[in-house]
């Protein structure tokens, strides 16, 4: 019994986390409002199940990676009482990192998804 209940606990807790992100994290906002537009043009292109896949994947993997970029800023900005040290800098200069480098993967797959939909659309 104890273990189904701190497996519900972890749910409660990982769902506390999305909403932190989204109410806290102004970037997790954007990757949202990207996120709804891709698919948007998903159901409007009719993408194949492929390019589904893709697109959730690098959905999942941006607002992952922005979620981790989150705790790792609260965390660093926590252990230096948000004092400017240079190991931490560049740790959180890295976990930024991380998020730009997969929202450039994720912009690049969505124009090799999209772009040529809208390119025959237009011609």
């Amino acid at each position: 019994m104890e273990y189904k209940k701190n497996r519900i606990h972890s749910f409660i807790y990982a769902f506390e986390g999305i909403k932190t992100l989204f109410r806290e994290t102004p970037n997790a906002v954007i990757h949202s409002v990207a996120a709804i537009a891709a698919l948007l043009l998903g159901l409007i292109f009719h993408i194949s199940t492929v390019e589904w896949l893709v697109l959730i994947l690098l959905i999942g993997g941006v607002v992952a990676m922005e979620a981790m970029n989150s705790a790792l800023e609260h965390l660093s900005d926590y252990t230096s009482k948000k004092e400017t040290d240079p190991t931490i800098k560049k740790a959180k200069d890295l976990s930024a990192a991380a998020v730009l480098i997969m929202a450039i993967a994720a912009l690049v797959a969505g124009m090799i998804i999209f772009l040529p939909e809208i390119i025959h659309l237009f011609s």
